[in-house]
């Protein structure tokens, strides 16, 4: 499957492909505590950013979507990551074979409504060009910020499970007609 990446545009926000002159500010982004704090714990090297950054360029190439980087319009500035995934996770219930939407900001962006706005257009997204009735995310239950910006997005609690021996709540978000 040969797919570019689509470009798409809120009242605020880009969401693009990623690019390699993006690895300084994405490698900011992974590597502070508060990012990893829910995804994880431990913050990203710059390796292991740049090896994220290639998963994200090939899950476009091999599922026809994946992760966009977004940035400010009207600056250009890197404001984090938005997309939807299959990651094959060792989860109970699976979700093997459902889009899994994820999404990370820089600190520095959090608190002006920019995950909600770039979540809602990437599902947009996907409600028109990718052939699933729902899609998933998983979150860390003390995560109380991105609970909101899923439910915000229309996703609903379906389990509490656990990942990597971590509490973890599965939310699913039907497609939305268009």
């Amino acid at each position: 499957m040969n797919i570019s990446v689509p470009i798409i545009e809120t009242a605020r926000l880009r969401l693009r492909a990623h690019r390699a002159e993006d690895l300084d500010a994405c490698a900011a982004m992974w590597s502070s505590p508060i990012v990893a704090r829910y995804i994880g714990g431990k913050p990203s090297s710059r390796t292991d950013t740049w090896m994220r950054m290639l998963r994200y360029a090939g899950l476009w190439s091999m599922l026809g979507y994946g992760y966009w980087a977004v940035e400010e319009r009207a600056s250009s500035k890197f404001v984090g990551d938005v997309g939807l995934a299959d990651f094959h996770r060792e989860l109970t219930p699976s979700i093997r074979g459902i889009p899994e939407a994820g999404w990370v900001l820089d600190p520095a962006c959090h608190g002006q409504g920019y995950a909600t706005e770039a979540l809602r257009a990437a599902l947009a997204w996907a409600d028109v060009n990718i052939v699933h009735d729902e899609t998933a995310c998983i979150i860390a239950p003390e995560n109380v910020a991105s609970i909101r910006v899923a439910e915000k997005a229309g996703y609903i609690e379906r389990a509490r499970t656990t990942y990597h021996n971590a509490p973890t709540i599965l939310f699913m978000r039907s497609r939305r007609s268009t």
